[in-house]
């Protein structure tokens, strides 16, 4: 390993981290019976959703919430069970991929519906699904300089948007085969919230120490997976294979520095059943340790990392060792370690 790939926090530990759902729940089988016709036309099964991805159910947020508005929600979530003044918060981290216009940053909104000081840096990071991840690691790297007291990183995705048009799309008679299976994977997104807040260490011993990460680029494959509001083009195979590669390469790198074979909780990003058991194979991690929310949640991106972790957080016990880990499409991998 050379640069920056590897990276070891002294002073940063985790004080609160939430999800927020959104309240519309969309099952499978909803989107199959839409589909239905397309499927018979096309000589494709329904189910594929349910059976191949296992995802049972995902969710959307009503029109008027936007993306922006459900960061705010689970920023104000993480704050108050923190009990962290927003006065004091000297970095915001927004890390949705969902986006209603180019400029301004989403942080902004959320920095404003927050009420947060304006000595408050605040800004966007853009990382396919390791958004999240990212701004972990950039609000340690400020807390460890002892630059800022405290960070948060929020999340906001909607998917009902970029649904409505796949679904459009797809029911049109001249929709193919091949259209239906490139945009399957944009089926499987969510729609959620998750924030968390980052302080002091030596100032906070109740909290949850960021240890370390281990970071790599497969950049060559970052045409497997694109995708807008409009709709999303996924080559699955080939993002599943690229995927795996880059997670065993990573997992070979971060030997020398950590010992990840033996974790009490996993928590990965959630994209399907197929992903997963493929990722637990790879990494020979026992899959018993690997929660999973993607079921009743789908992929709901970024968020989808600290939204798993806030659900595990009252069956964690002081001193276990729990690792976050994902690929983001582009292809970007990362782990890092918290001790609980």
């Amino acid at each position: 390993m050379s640069g920056n790939a590897t990276q070891r926090y002294a002073n940063t530990t985790v004080l609160s981290v939430c999800g927020v759902d959104a309240p519309h729940v969309v099952t499978s089988a909803e989107l199959d019976e839409r589909l239905a016709a397309t499927y018979r036309r096309v000589g494709l099964r329904p189910g594929l959703l349910e059976n191949l991805a296992g995802i049972t159910e995902r969710r959307w947020w009503p029109r008027d919430v936007g993306f922006a508005d459900a960061a705010a929600m689970a920023g104000a979530k993480a704050l108050a069970e923190a009990g962290v003044d927003p006065a004091r918060v000297g970095l915001l981290v927004d890390s949705s991929v969902s986006r209603a216009h180019l400029e301004p940053s989403a942080a902004v909104a959320v920095h404003h519906a927050l009420g947060l000081p304006p000595m408050c840096m605040n800004f966007d990071v853009a990382n396919a699904c390791l958004g999240f991840l990212n701004g972990m690691q950039l609000a340690a790297m400020m807390i460890d300089a002892g630059r800022i007291d405290y960070a948060l990183v929020v999340d906001g995705e909607g998917a009902r948007e970029i649904h409505e048009n796949t679904l459009e799309r797809l029911v049109r008679p001249d929709a193919t085969r091949d259209d239906v299976l490139s945009q399957f994977a944009t089926l499987t997104l969510g729609s959620g919230a998750a924030a968390m807040v980052l302080g002091r260490a030596d100032e906070h011993p109740e909290g949850h120490r960021l240890v370390g990460s281990v970071l790599r680029a497969a950049t060559e494959h970052h045409e497997l997976c694109i995708g807008d509001l409009n709709g999303m083009s996924t080559d699955t195979k080939g993002l599943l294979d690229a995927g795996m590669a880059i997670s065993a390469a990573m997992w070979a790198d971060a030997r020398s520095e950590f010992d990840w074979s033996d974790m009490d909780r996993y928590i990965a990003h959630q994209v399907s059943q197929v992903f997963t058991a493929a990722m637990c194979r790879t990494l020979e991690i026992d899959s018993n340790r690997v929660p999973r929310s993607f079921p009743l949640r789908g992929n709901i991106g970024p968020a989808s990392i600290p939204f798993t972790l806030a659900s595990q957080v009252d069956s964690l016990q002081t001193g276990d060792r729990v690792l976050l880990m994902g690929v983001g499409s582009g292809l970007n991998g990362c782990c890092t370690e918290l001790e609980w």
